[in-house]
C-alpha cells in the first residue's frame, strides 16, 4: 500500500515510501511462535487431565493468556511498523509515525545539508541501516531500520545536491554561485 498521494501538494511527485526494515518484526514473529507453541502445549497437556468445567477453564486461562502475550508483544510492534512512513518527495523528506497519536516531521530538500547513513555488519547484511539527515535549522535527525539505506541515501543526494534548489537566502552574493537565472 503507498502512501496517499491526496497527502502530497499540488505537483509534489512521490520518489520513495519506506516502512522499516522487517527486521524489526523479527523478535514478535519468534514471540508469536513461541507463545503459540507453548499455548498449544499447555492445552495438550491440560486436556487429557482434566474434565468438564475445569477443562473449560484451563482451555480458557491458556487462550487468554495466550492472546494477551500476542496483543502485548507482537500485534503493538506490527501496529508501530505498519503505521510508520519514510517518504521522499521531489520536494521533501516526511517522516509519519503513531497509530492514536500521529507525529510527524518534513524537511524542505532546500533545507537539507548533509546526508549521511551508518550500518554495521548486521545492518550490511540485512540491507537496512541509520540514514542521517542534517538541515540549516537544527540537530541531525536520525532515522533507523531504512531499508536499503545506500539507494535511499543516493538518490537523497542527488535530490538535494545534483539539482538546482536554488533558494537565494542560501547563495549570498559574492558566493560564486548564479542568482536570479
Amino acid at each position: 500500500m503507498g502512501y496517499p498521494e491526496e497527502l502530497l501538494a499540488p505537483d509534489e511527485q512521490l520518489l520513495l515510501h519506506r516502512h522499516p526494515h522487517w527486521k524489526m518484526l523479527f523478535w514478535p514473529a519468534v514471540t508469536f511462535i513461541v507463545v503459540t507453541a507453548v499455548a498449544g502445549f499447555a492445552g495438550g497437556v491440560a486436556y487429557p487431565h482434566t474434565t468438564g468445567t475445569a477443562r473449560d477453564a484451563v482451555l480458557i486461562a491458556v487462550v487468554v493468556l495466550w492472546a494477551a502475550i500476542v496483543l502485548w508483544r507482537c500485534l503493538g510492534r506490527v501496529l508501530h511498523w505498519k503505521s510508520t512512513h519514510f517518504i521522499v518527495t521531489d520536494r521533501r523528506v516526511m517522516v509519519r509515525e503513531g497509530v492514536f497519536t500521529h507525529t510527524g516531521i518534513d524537511i524542505p530538500l532546500n533545507r537539507i545539508t548533509s546526508v549521511q547513513f551508518r550500518n554495521g555488519v548486521s545492518d550490511r547484511l540485512l540491507g537496512t541501516g541509520t540514514l542521517i539527515i542534517e538541515s540549516a535549522s537544527g540537530e541531525p535527525l536520525e532515522y533507523d531500520d531504512i531499508p536499503d539505506v545506500l539507494a535511499v541515501h543516493n538518490l537523497l543526494y542527488h535530490e538535494v545536491f545534483d539539482q538546482d534548489h536554488y533558494d537565494p537566502r542560501y547563495d549570498p552574493p559574492g558566493s560564486g554561485h548564479r542568482h536570479g537565472s
